[in-house]
């Protein structure tokens, strides 16, 4: 935790989701002492997700966090942030689909809800940190200040969900999970006994019912089912489509086309409701343009490139690149090449690969 003295002298706030990661950061610091506040935010409350298993923040997961905090002896309080939510993120999602970007709401969460407004909280409440399952790993640096590095199961990796936490929110926040393996974490949780020790890691988007996110779009945005043609690179009408919302960058499987060659889509314009699709080497790019950029890194972005390690998809491996400032927005050029970039996606920057890179920022892809 890195907090001088006693640790019965700092009071620290963790967040709990109702799921097994928080509830055992909130063991571990509840055993070495710290004054624990649990504190868990409900976001949405629709009655499907209500009844849904691993849906963080809402309905059972909170009952679950309230159960736990029990059991630790813990204090424990929910605070509605529905309204909030809706707001900076469900809002967000819609709009972003809608313009034919891909968004990550999790890092809207993250950037928004968690560690701006439950930050502040835990700040109210005279915390010395605010606590959260994720896996990465916070270090202190020669200078006193913090910076995030990848955790050692990379399995688990959550750095690319957080690039766009600022300095001093990584000064004022603390994962005691970057350096467990999840089955050590879980058998942590059945060794304290605790309830949720078995339960199944949340899936998909926690607001999103089995993962259907043009019903939520059309919900809310019955006008997002426009139709409008499917196009090829080469300007050949090939089909037509029901709305922009059911395609994504690099999908293959469902274009209801049939041509010679497998096709992909390769962009999508909303302004003239059209899918446009390609060979799959059309969807290979070199330069990206980010903007909202965070960065952490040690020397200022400038129009001199600098190296780094970029980061396009979550589940893709870090590759080499060249980062630099264009304007009020951010190039990062890589030399082979990545595919399936979206815009709304996030491109996120490290000095390395594997365990123990440190995490330099990033930013939101917004052209190709």
């Amino acid at each position: 935790m890195a907090l001088p003295g006693d640790p019965g002298r700092h009071r620290v706030v963790c967040a709990m989701s109702g799921g097994v990661d928080s509830s055992v950061a909130a063991a571990l610091l509840k055993a070495a002492g710290y004054d624990v506040v649990g504190i868990t935010l409900q976001l949405y409350d629709h009655g499907e997700a209500v009844r849904r298993k691993g849906a963080c923040c809402a309905g059972q997961d909170i009952h679950d966090a309230r159960r736990v905090a029990a059991a630790l002896g813990i204090p424990h309080y929910v605070l509605d942030f529905e309204s909030r939510f809706r707001e900076a993120v469900i809002d967000d999602f819609v709009s972003s689909y809608v313009q034919g970007a891909t968004p990550i709401p999790c890092v809207r969460c993250n950037q928004t809800v968690k560690f701006a407004d439950l930050l502040w909280r835990a700040r109210d409440l005279d915390a010395s940190a605010l606590v959260t399952g994720h896996y990465i790993e916070s270090r202190t640096r020669a200078d006193g200040r913090r910076e995030l590095v990848t955790p050692s199961d990379m399995a688990r990796d959550q750095s690319y969900f957080l690039f766009a936490t600022t300095q001093e929110q990584v000064d004022f926040l603390r994962f005691p999970l970057g350096r467990l393996p999840k089955s050590e974490t879980r058998a942590l949780a059945a060794q304290l006994g605790l309830l949720v020790a078995d339960k199944p890691d949340s899936q998909d988007i926690c607001f999103v019912p089995d993962g259907r996110y043009a019903d939520l779009i059309l919900k809310l945005r019955p006008d997002a089912a426009e139709e409008g043609d499917i196009v090829h690179l080469d300007g050949r009408v090939l089909g037509r489509h029901g709305g922009i919302i059911h395609y994504t960058i690099g999908q293959r499987r469902g274009l209801g086309v049939a041509e010679g060659e497998p096709l992909y889509v390769v962009k999508l314009d909303a302004a003239n409701r059209q899918v446009i699709v390609g060979p799959r080497e059309a969807l290979k790019q070199h330069d990206i343009t980010v903007a909202d950029v965070n960065w952490l890194g040690d020397v200022p972005l400038s129009d001199e490139p600098q190296p780094a390690f970029a980061k396009i998809r979550s589940t893709r491996p870090p590759v080499e690149a060249m980062v630099r400032r264009a304007g009020n927005a951010v190039t990062v050029s890589i030399a082979e090449g990545e595919y399936g970039v979206s815009p709304g996606q996030a491109c996120v920057l490290y000095d390395g690969t594997g365990s123990g890179a440190r995490v330099l920022g990033g930013g939101f892809i917004s052209q190709i």
